[in-house]
This record gives structure tokens, C-alpha cells and sequence, in this order.
């Protein structure tokens, strides 16, 4: 299908969007501060910066957007242009969530991975459900937990 904005609408469009304070991570930010949970954002000092860093429990959360993060959900769609770019830059945010995720893991923190598709979409849960599942596993002692199917597209292929 092709695109309804030109070239330069569409690269103003997509570098506004940022990679911190999107309206997942505010709503779990906002959640969790008003549970009484305290954190830091986006710590340099560990790999990867995740988006909430929780010392005191040596956990760290990562709310990803399903489509830069490559998630196999509904809210993912292969774009129609540039399929060998798209194709190549999911592919290495996918690899490089895995590395930062086992270098976290190997430093002896616990990681939360949020999706984006649990907060809107489809597959969206109960928003104080999400929020009692990111509590649970902050109060517990699992080393890896995955919020929303933790399953990626395959990159070899785009369609």
C-alpha cells in the first residue's frame, strides 16, 4: 500500500517520535510511583539504559514499542518500502535487546520486558493487571519475566 504522506512528511513524523517517555512507559512510570515503587530512569550505568532501574531490588524494566523492538503481535507490520532496511534495522534491535538483556542478567539484575501490545491493541490486558504483574515481579525473585508474548517476527523473511 502506499504511503499518504510524502517522503518529508513521513521523515518528520518518525523523528519525532523518542525513545523515552512514551505513553507506555508513563503509564507504568505513574503506576508504579503511585504503588509506592521508586526508580531510576534510563541509568547509563548499566547496558542497554533501561527505561526504569529499580536498585534497591537490583531489577530493571524495558517497556518496548512492539514495532521497533520487532514483537510477533498484532500491532507489527512489515513496512512496504524499504523492506531490506526495515528488515535489517529490526533485526539488529532484536539482537541487540537479547545481548543487553543477557549482559543485565550476567551483572546479577533481574529484567521485566513490558510490550507495547498489553497497553492498547488487540491483545491489551487490564491496565491494573499490568501493573500488578510488573509489582509481582519487582517483589520477586525470577530473574526474566516477559510481559505480552515474548516471542519475536522471524527477520529472514519480510511479508
Amino acid at each position: 500500500m502506499p504511503d499518504v504522506v510524502t517522503p518529508e512528511v513521513r521523515s518528520r513524523m518518525m523523528s519525532g517520535i523518542g525513545p523515552k517517555d512514551t505513553k507506555p512507559e508513563m503509564f507504568i512510570r505513574r503506576g508504579l510511583h503511585a504503588m509506592g515503587y521508586r526508580y531510576r530512569l534510563h541509568d547509563r550505568r548499566l547496558p542497554g539504559r533501561p527505561d526504569l532501574v529499580f536498585p534497591g531490588r537490583r531489577a530493571v524494566i524495558f517497556i518496548h514499542g512492539c514495532f521497533w523492538h520487532g514483537h510477533d503481535c498484532s500491532l507489527f507490520r512489515w513496512p512496504g518500502t524499504r523492506p531490506d532496511f526495515w528488515r535489517a534495522k529490526i533485526s539488529g534491535n532484536i539482537s541487540r535487546d537479547a545481548r543487553v538483556r543477557s549482559e543485565i542478567l550476567t551483572l546479577g539484575w533481574r529484567v521485566l520486558d513490558v510490550w507495547e501490545c498489553v497497553l492498547r491493541g488487540r491483545e491489551r490486558q487490564d491496565p491494573e493487571a499490568v501493573l500488578a504483574a510488573c509489582a509481582a515481579f519487582l517483589d520477586g525473585a525470577q530473574p526474566f519475566d516477559s510481559l505480552g508474548v515474548d516471542r519475536t517476527v522471524p527477520t529472514d523473511e519480510a511479508g
